[in-house]
């Protein structure tokens, strides 16, 4: 497994290759009520309960290697494992789960393209979600600390202006039109940074063509630069991320205290 996303009909096709490990990224606060199926053979990928720093006063805030580590043994996951990660809204929350494991180490990892709602319109067979133990794995993961950038990196690139900051938030978020969802956090955007929100990288709840993507990171001017990508929390930053990937190398991290800290640190 090679690519960086796939279709349902690759997955169908290839569901019994062996170590393959299918990831559900679905959130609580996101996943509908009415929602109580997943693939089959699912495993629960929790961004918020366990794979996060829950030390940390920031929401989803990287999670150190260690408890990265022991978190993927305890859902089966192996060195050897091709993973594949979708969640229930389509692309939302799987494309941060696909960089987290990239910021580990683990490359045989892919997103599932228009994720579960796209199985389900494909006629593909879905069970109950029920929970379930798995034999301890044997992942281990290496960290890329040059995948996550830290306030003091973006302090410091507001003069040095190596890297372009990409901030995935909607327009009128970006440019302070409405409310931040926190309500103790200031409106505004990152000096210097520009604004790609995340939903103009999709189409239809699938990830745009190559073709497409290509023009919107060209009219950005952001082709061919250090990258760091941003939103509210870290969550749809990666899916931002995730689509250029698809079109050009170069490097790319995460800003991961993303707006939530910049607003509270910076004035």
């Amino acid at each position: 497994m090679n690519s960086t996303i796939v279709s349902s009909k690759w997955l169908s096709d290839n569901f019994d290759s062996p170590n393959l490990v299918v990831l559900d990224a679905s959130q609580p606060s996101t996943k509908s009520e009415s929602i109580s199926q997943q693939i089959i053979g699912a495993r629960p990928f929790d961004i918020k309960g366990v794979f996060c720093d829950k030390s940390s006063f920031l929401p989803n805030t990287f999670p150190s290697k260690e408890q990265f580590e022991e978190g993927c043994q305890e859902l089966g996951i192996n060195s050897s494992s091709k993973i594949v990660v979708y969640d229930s809204l389509g692309i939302y929350t799987s494309p941060r789960v696909w960089f987290m494991f990239k910021a580990m180490g683990h490359e045989n990892i892919a997103v599932l393209d228009g994720g579960f709602p796209e199985w389900i319109a494909m006629g593909f067979e879905t069970e109950a979600i029920v929970e379930k133990k798995y034999s301890i794995g044997n992942f281990k993961a290496t960290y890329q600390p040059e995948m996550i950038r830290s306030i003091r990196f973006v302090r410091e690139n507001l003069a040095k202006k190596e890297s372009l900051v990409i901030d995935a938030s909607s327009v009128d978020r970006f440019n302070s039109l409405v409310p931040e969802p926190r309500a103790d956090l200031r409106r505004g955007n990152i000096p210097n940074s520009i604004n790609i929100p995340f939903q103009n990288t999709l189409e239809n709840g699938k990830f745009k063509s190559v073709e497409k993507l290509t023009r919107l990171f060209k009219e950005n001017k952001s082709e061919n630069k250090s990258l760091v990508f941003s939103c509210g929390s870290g969550i749809t930053a990666c899916i931002v991320l995730l689509a250029a990937e698809l079109v050009f190398e170069g490097n790319k991290a995460i800003y991961d205290g993303s707006w939530t800290e910049w607003a509270q640190l910076e004035n």
